[in-house]
């Protein structure tokens, strides 16, 4: 009798982790993005001008391409993890140009590549899971939904005429009127001399500064300031502060960044990334004041550097202090725990 009961409750345990298994996999089920896109590599094909059309498919934190896809069972053209990688917009709505630039570490260095999407839904998509992948996140993760409205959002600002109605099962374009400048209006007190130099005349230049108006005219004062601020935010040097440095054992001064989730080194020539170092691969860091040195231990790396444009101690501020901001949300209590920031902020990690 009690065998019986036994092999019974082993079957029944057997039958409710079986249940528990295929409930896991329906919950953990990761969304993959599959499209006809182009892609282009700049740097590693010096003969390769254009661009090339194919199938890619992303799932979690991979970006893999086929010829095309009845070709996705088979061996891929190409696969990289996004993890770690840099990704930069290179986009203008009024031509319609959505390009995605990659620079994805390899072990032969950071390599390029960029994406080129069709429709503003499709780049909305695809960048906001490259975007999330190189936080270490999939399309899984609950915040994939709002980057993609976050892009959006961006992209209606960008537009010259961006409020769109839908009437009728169609959509139809409403362009603001135009807003009429001074007659004294002068182009080079609101625009940098370098754009001014690149735009093809200060007349256009003038006309796109009149769409622009005519878009947030009729904003109340508090929209304009928000649609400002969330346009800012999406600049790709949002949020970073760069700093000259020397690392330990270099010949030469190097140029880093320090933004709110990661370190860059950049070319000091051009402002192109050269290798990203993340906080969530940070293991921990410390500051040697004697002389002046902050070593950061990374899981598969150290660095080690000197601060020569400002102190030591910015830096490492700069670093603990957005460390702590990344550890706060909003469902937690907002109370400022002052000893642990003290502690990230302090020099001594």
């Amino acid at each position: 009798m009690k065998d019986d009961v036994e092999m019974m409750l082993d079957e029944l345990e057997q039958n409710l982790d079986a249940a528990a298994i295929g409930r896991r996999s329906d919950l953990t089920q990761v969304p993959e993005l599959a499209d006809y896109l182009k892609y282009m590599k700049p740097k590693k094909l010096a003969a390769f001008k254009g661009f090339k059309r194919a199938f890619f498919s992303f799932r979690d934190l991979h970006l893999t391409y086929h010829q095309s896809s009845a070709d996705i069972n088979g061996p891929p053209m190409g696969s990289f993890s996004l993890k770690g990688c840099e990704v930069t917009p290179d986009i203008s709505v009024s031509q319609g140009k959505f390009h995605i630039k990659l620079l994805v570490p390899s072990a032969e260095g950071m390599v390029d590549f960029v994406l080129k999407c069709d429709t503003e839904h499709q780049y909305a998509r695809w960048m906001a899971a490259c975007r999330l992948a190189s936080r270490g996140k999939s399309m899984a993760d609950a915040s994939y939904q709002q980057e993609v409205d976050s892009i959006k959002n961006l992209l209606k600002m960008q537009s010259a005429g961006n409020g769109r109605e839908n009437g009728g099962g169609s959509q139809h374009q409403r362009r603001a009127q135009p807003v009429k400048l001074p007659n004294d209006f002068n182009v080079d007190e609101y625009v940098s001399s370098r754009y001014v130099r690149r735009a093809r005349s200060k007349q256009a230049l003038q006309q796109r500064i009149s769409d622009a108006h005519s878009n947030v005219k009729s904003l109340t004062s508090t929209e304009a300031k928000l649609q400002y601020i969330r346009a800012w935010q999406a600049l790709p040097e949002h949020g970073i502060h760069y700093f000259i440095i020397r690392f330990r054992n270099g010949k030469k001064s190097d140029l880093i960044g320090v933004a709110s989730n990661r370190i860059v080194k950049l070319n000091m020539d051009n402002g192109e990334s050269l290798k990203t170092w993340r906080y969530t691969n940070m293991k921990k860091w410390h500051v040697n004041w004697e002389i002046r040195h902050l070593k950061i231990q990374f899981e598969d790396e150290d660095i080690e550097f000197k601060p020569l444009s400002a102190d030591c101690k910015v830096v490492h501020e700069f670093i603990g202090g957005y460390i702590f901001l990344s550890m706060r949300s909003k469902e937690q209590s907002q109370t400022l725990n002052e000893e642990l920031f003290h502690k990230l902020t302090g020099g001594w990690i």
